[in-house]
């Protein structure tokens, strides 16, 4: 009988406990994040998930790594020796996962494009990550692990996150600054453990630059040779030689719907320029909203534990928003980012010109960086998270928590 599954992608967090599967040799399946199971059981759609007899679930990336140890062997030398030794290994996965990780990726998703450029924003990231850093720079200047002088989980977890760094910004000079840190690095992903999911991590010689999208420049028209002077044609036949044939536009997939009986501009202007709850969303509601024509959706970003500071999830919310511009006509939203610095999400909700969500929204690269979860707007759960993402004056409830709305976007 399989011991369960694990659900995955190529997010980093995913490949911890894909390397202990493949270590201890477990009988746990390996699917993707796009299994309707995966969806069913995680409605955050967070990785790594995993899905075990008699439902049993978890997620959190070290919860899910801790549990298929102790699956393979209770007692195995990864979780260390005695009690100290534990919690030293889940102090130290704990730091890697909730301080690096996210700084790390504040700084690179920036420099290669996946997430919006903001020069501070990047400055800051990188500021902090040097100070992370720093506490394994003198942790490991005494010691050739982590947790004493053997290797345990503490060092196979921080080093597969702490291969996004290599990836990206540590080039040879920053190496030859972080000697321990670089010669323990080396060190873990040449184990087999590691070594088996990552593969060979290539190490870069300078860290990637911020470079600015090129703005595209009109081409001149080639110089025609001189020609001899002819009889000024009529104007009409000029008109029919000038005039170069245009190729037609691509249409939006939604504009085979047709237009809807209410103008998306008319919500649009009434939220816009009246009172919120006193007006637009009764409004909303009486005029806007027809079921045949719209659907509702609530949208959540998958990667919120990778979220920094609550600004700069509001510019990765306004990133998405220009990615979308394509589908102006038939969008309405607002995302908000809930919580504070180093504990914030983001979510939100969409109307959404007819039934299917993806066409409305694959026309942003990133768009399958959010989950989509079609809501009824006869249930009242549902109803009041539309009201309160319209209105932005209640917290929002999150696993059953109340977080308080830290910023946010409309998009129209």
């Amino acid at each position: 009988m399989s011991l369960g599954t694990v659900f995955g992608g190529q997010q980093i967090r995913s490949f911890p406990p894909k390397a202990l599967i493949k270590h201890f040799n477990l009988d746990v399946k390996i699917a993707d994040t796009d299994d309707a199971a995966f969806k069913k059981n995680f409605p955050l759609g967070k990785v790594p998930g995993f899905l075990g007899p008699k439902g049993f679930k978890l997620h959190e990336v070290i919860a899910v790594s801790i549990y298929l140890i102790n699956l393979a062997d209770p007692k195995s030398k990864l979780l260390g020796k005695n009690a100290a030794e534990y919690a030293q290994i889940l102090k130290w996965a704990s730091f890697t996962n909730s301080e690096f990780l996210p700084n790390v990726a504040a700084a690179f998703k920036p420099l290669t494009g996946a997430a919006p450029y903001n020069k501070k924003a990047v400055d800051d990231a990188l500021a902090y990550v040097e100070k992370i850093v720093a506490i394994f720079e003198t942790r490991l200047a005494n010691y050739t692990y982590l947790v004493g002088e053997r290797l345990t989980f503490a060092d196979v977890f921080s080093a597969i996150l702490f291969v996004r760094g290599f990836n990206h910004l540590f080039g040879a000079e920053w190496r030859k600054a972080h000697p321990n840190t670089t010669r323990w690095f080396k060190t873990i992903i040449a184990t087999k453990i590691v070594h088996d999911v990552i593969g060979d991590v290539k190490l870069i010689e300078k860290p990637v630059e911020f470079t600015p999208p090129k703005k595209e420049k009109k081409e001149k028209a080639p110089q025609q040779p001189k020609k001899e002077k002819k009889e000024a044609p009529k104007k009409k036949e000029v008109e029919e030689e000038d005039a170069p044939a245009e190729a037609p536009k691509p249409k939006h997939p939604l504009a085979a719907l047709g237009n809807p009986k209410a103008p998306l501009d008319e919500w649009k202007r009434v939220y816009s320029n009246e009172e919120t709850r006193e007006t637009a969303i009764p409004w909303f509601w009486k005029n806007q909203y027809n079921p045949e024509e719209w659907s509702l959706y609530k949208v959540d970003y998958k990667y919120n534990d990778e979220l920094t500071l609550t600004f700069m999830s509001n510019n990765l919310v306004g990133g998405f928003f220009n990615r979308l511009s394509a589908s102006t006509k038939y969008l309405f939203g607002c995302m908000v980012v809930y919580g504070e610095n180093n504990d914030n999400g983001i979510t939100g909700f969409f109307l959404v010109r007819g039934q299917d969500y993806v066409p409305a929204f694959e026309v942003a690269p990133d768009w399958e960086s959010y989950s989509y979860t079609k809501l009824d707007a006869s249930d009242p759960e549902s109803k009041e998270f539309i009201e309160n993402m319209l209105a932005w004056d209640k917290p929002v409830i999150v696993d059953g928590k109340s977080r308080e709305i830290a910023d946010g976007k409309v998009f129209k």
